[in-house]
């Protein structure tokens, strides 16, 4: 659906994005994640045909960026950080402006635009004027302009910057909702945008790529060694002597004790799989009782930070 190849954009002598390449998928729901200033904004521009590449090209549902870019924004719906909107405009009569110039046919018209009323939730606000709405009602009419003309790919750039809480939950939802139907490409430095929303997250730190894959390949790929909280009831000098001859576990630490019960840290060899069920089968076959078994997961934030910061 999308193919980016070799993807530069330079400011001057700064180099904004940096020999990008990546594609998407028909129907996959794609994050986009780098801190501010790293590129993100500047690539969205250029698959929009906002702004040409200095080098590389990249190619929308079969048309190149640069030879067709009339056929490209046919086939893209874009909301940019900051939506333009008509502030003086009902949102009512802002969608007839936007169908008529998309060049809905006049037989579809209507249709489409009582299609983006249901979807986008809009009918309690259509005679109010935009700049009377809240931030989030102008973020859906952001999305209802950018859906109108039925486009099979949408690129939505900080959907939620700005809103409240409760409207940050509303667009995630519905940004879900468009995901069943559409490609999507989703541009945020927000987290939690990624993991409640995303198919695949591909990072970008100063203009180029760092990291591709769904949110657990991230978590498991920048893991390194693991860490396994475990609660045993035997004798500490059993235990001890046992974790010790264990060659995966690398370090064993008790960090409290009660009754007989022993709580340790175990920091576990990354070329070990599913150390947890190991750890299980030696209780059984060791005769302790264990009442805990968890393990410390990386998250994406934990991940983010890793490859944009270098913090290991």
């Amino acid at each position: 659906m999308i193919e980016v190849k070799n993807l530069t954009r330079n400011y001057g002598t700064t180099i904004a994005v940096n020999d990008v390449s990546f594609s998407v998928k028909k129907g996959e729901v794609l994050g986009f994640l780098g801190p501010n200033g790293a590129g993100k904004t500047t690539t969205m521009k250029v698959l929009t045909c906002f702004m040409p590449p200095t080098s590389g090209t990249a190619t929308v549902d079969g048309f190149d960026i640069l030879e067709d870019p009339l056929a490209v924004r046919e086939r893209i719906g874009y909301l940019p950080e900051s939506t333009p909107l008509y502030t003086d405009m009902m949102v009512e009569d802002y969608l007839s402006y936007i169908a008529e110039m998309r060049r809905i046919p006049q037989a579809q018209r209507a249709s489409r635009i009582k299609r983006m009323i249901d979807v986008c939730s809009l009918r309690g606000v259509l005679k109010k004027d935009i700049g009377a709405l809240s931030k989030g009602y102008k973020q859906r009419v952001g999305l209802a302009q950018a859906m109108i003309h039925d486009p099979a790919i949408l690129i939505l750039d900080e959907p939620t910057s700005g809103l409240d809480p409760n409207q940050i939950i509303e667009i995630r939802q519905l940004i879900k909702e468009l995901g069943k139907e559409k490609t999507i490409i989703l541009s945020t430095h927000i987290l939690p945008e990624v993991s409640a929303t995303c198919d695949r997250v591909m990072i970008i730190n100063e203009g180029k790529l760092v990291a591709s894959g769904t949110p657990d390949e991230l978590q498991n790929e920048a893991a390194g060694d693991s860490v396994l909280y475990v609660a045993i009831t035997a004798k500490q000098s059993d235990i001890e002597s046992t974790f010790a001859n264990i060659n995966v576990i690398k370090a064993s630490e008790c960090i409290s004790h009660s009754g007989g019960r022993y709580s340790y840290r175990l920091v576990i060899d990354k070329s070990q799989k599913d150390c947890g069920a190991s750890v299980f089968q030696l209780a059984v076959e060791r005769g302790w009782v264990l009442s805990e078994i968890r393990s410390e997961q990386l998250s994406l934030e934990d991940v983010f930070l890793k490859l944009t910061t270098g913090d290991n």
